[in-house]
């Protein structure tokens, strides 16, 4: 969904985000920054889980994004997801909300 007032897109992620549903994702943010090329906020309430292939697509999406001055936000994220972004160092390149 398109936050017109924020500028900014607002995508809910439920399950898991693994190998298998990795590709959907990555097709949805190409699909929706092809319309729209501004910040993307990923909500992780309903996040249960995602590897590093979900990582990568998310990480494909902020090169993109960095070259207009863009930004993805991670919110909701639950203590898993919070300790994975921590450990792996994404936490200071993804905005943690």
């Amino acid at each position: 969904m398109l936050d017109q007032e924020d500028d900014l897109w607002i995508v809910d992620v439920i399950g898991e985000i693994d190998i298998y549903t990795a590709n959907k994702l990555k097709e949805t943010l190409v699909k929706i920054l092809d319309e729209h090329n501004t910040s993307i906020k990923i909500n992780c309430l309903e996040l249960d889980y995602i590897d590093s292939t979900g990582l990568g697509v998310l990480i494909g999406a902020l090169k993109r994004l960095k070259q207009e001055n863009k930004n993805i936000m991670i919110s909701n994220a639950k203590p898993n997801i919070s300790k994975l972004l921590s450990i792996t160092g994404l936490n200071k390149i993804f905005v943690i909300q």
